[in-house]
């Protein structure tokens, strides 16, 4: 298992000394080194008003449940005011983002929203590596579940982050790459994106 913050990786313009260092939170993992199965923890975030207002005002999102309290309380059906859930969302993925130098965004599936948050909220997220396989011949693509829990370990959103990541060592993945590719070119050809 690569360890969380043990990668140093120089930058220009950093003397020899300071780039030795490794950086927080920024990890210099390849495809190599993601392993299936593995899990972390994030720390918990408790979230406050005053930023749940600005996210909803950066957003223009002024929906009665996260920003109107009388109605929230009044007539909503949780009784008190939300949590906009593409701020769950986006919380609950920085907390366990680990800014890995080799990996891009590559989109998200499955995304619910099982659980209502509320102000005043605690959240944590548990990140799990489920699948990496060959996509191309530079890099592969890496499939990872986010679990944002609230309170004493209420699951409140899931989601599934799909990433592509370099390969360290790009010919032991050619003849895999090269079957991918020929498949993706039949499917085009035949039509079929999927």
């Amino acid at each position: 298992m690569a360890e969380i913050g043990q990668h140093a990786r120089g930058l220009p313009g950093l003397p020899d000394e300071h780039a030795r260092i490794p950086v927080w939170n920024a990890e210099d993992w390849y495809f190599e080194d993601f392993t299936v199965g593995d899990t972390i923890r994030s720390i918990r975030r408790t979230i406050s008003e005053g930023e749940s207002m600005l996210f909803n005002s950066l957003v223009m999102d002024h929906h009665p449940y996260v920003s109107d309290e009388r109605f929230a309380t009044e007539e909503g059906v949780f009784g008190k005011r939300l949590v906009a859930g593409a701020m769950v969302f986006s919380y609950g993925l920085g907390l366990a983002a680990t800014n890995c130098l080799n990996s891009f965004s590559y989109g998200y599936d499955r995304l619910r929203f099982i659980g209502p948050v509320f102000i005043g909220d605690t959240i944590y997220t548990i990140r799990e590596n489920l699948e990496k396989k060959v996509h191309d011949h530079k890099m592969g693509k890496v499939r990872v579940s986010y679990s944002v829990y609230k309170g004493e370990g209420t699951q409140v959103l899931y989601c599934e982050h799909l990433m592509t990541a370099l390969y360290r060592d790009a010919s032991r993945f050619a003849a895999q790459a090269d079957k991918v590719q020929a498949e993706k070119k039949a499917r085009r050809k035949a039509g079929d994106d999927g």
